[in-house]
């Protein structure tokens, strides 16, 4: 049987490497994407191997989905070149970003960042990808914390991971034919780089976090790459269309 390989968008920083380091210690072989920081992505890809893994970076701006059939060529070479095979098993979209603004002051091409970076990317990459994966496959798409609850700010990143979490269902009704699995993860605050290391930095905004988490503190990406792997497993094959928020009971 041949080796598990797993697409991960944004997996050379965060969670989505933690998430990468994750399945390769579960024997699954990793192709990442990253934006523009090739050295960093690079850095992921030995340490996959030196667990023992196969890992390539290819580069992607999941903002630009008129870029993502060349992606599909690029990934079709990548797994006949390092796997001898043209699929691949589980697709993970995770790469994102975020923007802190007022609903007020959200203008529109913050919003239009939004749409394209996680709504758009997530329908339309996956959309693309589905000819070269598998039957049988799983794929998580990663929404928010801020998609249950409120926070002010944040009204247009967290209207987008809602709409991801609606998507996911459509996705796992209409690819049940051909036995694939679609779910969503819903991470909470997590001790990253993301937004600028507010989470990570602010002693302030940590500390108030963790007095709203039920397990007292904030989370960190080994909180998160572990559970998207142990979801993408056979353990979990019979869950599906699921959100499963990761967030220690922040906000209940």
């Amino acid at each position: 049987m041949s080796n598990k390989i797993a697409l991960i968008t944004g997996g050379s920083r965060g969670f989505g490497k933690n998430t990468s380091l994750a399945m390769a210690r579960q024997g699954v072989d990793v192709v990442l994407t990253y934006q523009s920081k090739q050295a960093l992505a690079q850095e992921t890809v030995d340490e996959i191997v030196a667990l023992g893994r196969q890992a390539v970076a290819l580069p992607l701006d999941v903002a630009k989905v008129s870029t993502f059939a060349v992606f599909a060529q690029q990934l079709q070479q990548a797994l006949q070149v390092h796997w001898q095979t043209g699929q691949f098993d589980y697709l993970v979209n995770n790469a994102c970003t975020g923007v802190h603004a007022p609903f007020a002051e959200t203008t529109e091409q913050m919003f239009d960042d939004m749409v394209n970076i996680h709504l758009k990317s997530t329908f339309f990459l996956t959309q693309t990808l589905l000819p070269i994966m598998r039957d049988g496959g799983r794929i998580v798409n990663i929404s928010s914390g801020l998609a249950r609850f409120t926070l002010p700010g944040y009204s247009a990143y967290a209207a987008m991971k809602g709409g991801i979490e609606v998507l996911t269902r459509y996705m796992a009704k209409e690819l049940g034919t051909r036995q694939i699995a679609v779910n969503t993860v819903a991470p909470g605050a997590i001790e990253t780089d993301f937004g600028q290391g507010l989470v990570r930095d602010n002693k302030e905004v940590n500390a108030f976090i963790a007095s709203q988490t039920a397990l007292g503190r904030v989370g960190v990406p080994d909180d998160i790459g572990p559970m998207i792997a142990s979801l993408l497993s056979e353990n979990n094959r019979w869950v599906n269309a699921q959100r499963i928020e990761a967030s220690g009971g922040m906000l209940i």
